[in-house]
């Protein structure tokens, strides 16, 4: 499968932000973990967050969410995010969390119709329109063959899918991923990120912490940089993960080179160590 960047339309992204966040600032234990962020995604954007191990790539996540305390401010559709009450808010943002899903017991169908609960009365049973939601999401991400395994018997390429499932049948504008492609060989990644990446397309405003930064180049419109919990950069890939981003962000060498599908990076070594030297690409053979 070949995943072409036709999807990049920054002159069609509207204006005002659906997420926002103003002087985002997350305490844990007292110490400072995110500091002073300052970003918004858009509908039909797909924007990767990025950053080392520790920086607070989740926990800028769960504060976006509105699901840890906070201080600064987070709009969500336009109103402070802790003005929804947990009901309403779940109609404007799904976060799908890092490690999968819950309920093990639960099959695929059962799972992807929790996405429908808040939609519902407390009471409530699934409409016709909650049913079809389901069955577009079990389609979406090809999970119709699997609608009545249980979730123990599925892969963690397949969890994923079903988290992604719930996910659009929760049919929110926003959408939040919490490290989406941990532990995917990189098949399913790809196949993972560019399924996510329809969301946006479809008009949602998606941000995702990601830690592969060349699928991040693939497949983000722009690309927030966390470093000790503060952003040091937002723009597109190809202006924000350059080398000296890399060495000071991520303290490692790398080349960086433009292709056509986003950016090809090089790993040479660790920062501040002496790089081992890279082969030489073998010339092809004559005929």
């Amino acid at each position: 499968m070949v995943w072409p960047r036709t999807y990049r339309a920054a002159d069609a992204v509207p204006a005002s932000p659906l997420l926002d966040a103003r002087a985002l600032t997350v305490a844990l234990g007292g110490r400072p973990v995110v500091r002073d962020l300052t970003a918004g995604v858009r509908p039909g954007e797909w924007v990767a967050l990025v950053g080392a191990n520790g920086v607070g790539k989740t926990t800028a996540l769960r504060a976006l969410a509105g699901l840890i305390p906070h201080t600064g401010t987070v709009h969500l559709d336009g109103r402070p995010v802790g003005d929804w009450t947990p009901r309403e808010r779940a109609r404007r943002l799904a976060f799908v969390r890092q490690g999968g899903l819950e309920g093990a017991a639960f099959t695929v169908r059962e799972t992807v119709e929790m996405g429908r609960a808040p939609h519902l009365a407390w009471t409530a049973t699934l409409r016709r329109d909650d049913h079809a939601a389901v069955a577009a999401a079990l389609a979406a991400f090809d999970l119709v063959a699997l609608a009545d395994r249980p979730l123990a018997l599925l892969s963690g390429g397949e969890r994923q899918r079903v988290a992604l499932a719930q996910a659009l049948a929760q049919d929110t504008p926003v959408v939040l991923l919490d490290e989406p492609t941990a532990h995917l060989d990189v098949r399913h990644a790809l196949d993972l990120l560019d399924r996510s990446r329809a969301l946006a397309d479809a008009g949602r405003a998606v941000l995702a912490a990601v830690h592969d930064l060349a699928l991040a180049a693939r497949f983000a419109d722009r690309i927030l940089v966390l470093q000790d919990g503060r952003l040091v950069a937002d723009g597109p890939p190809g202006t924000v993960l350059t080398v000296d981003r890399l060495r000071d962000a991520f303290g490692v060498e790398a080349d960086v080179t433009p292709t056509p599908d986003g950016l090809a990076i090089r790993y040479l070594g660790v920062a501040g160590r002496s790089a081992r030297p890279v082969p030489p690409t073998p010339a092809p053979h004559a005929p």
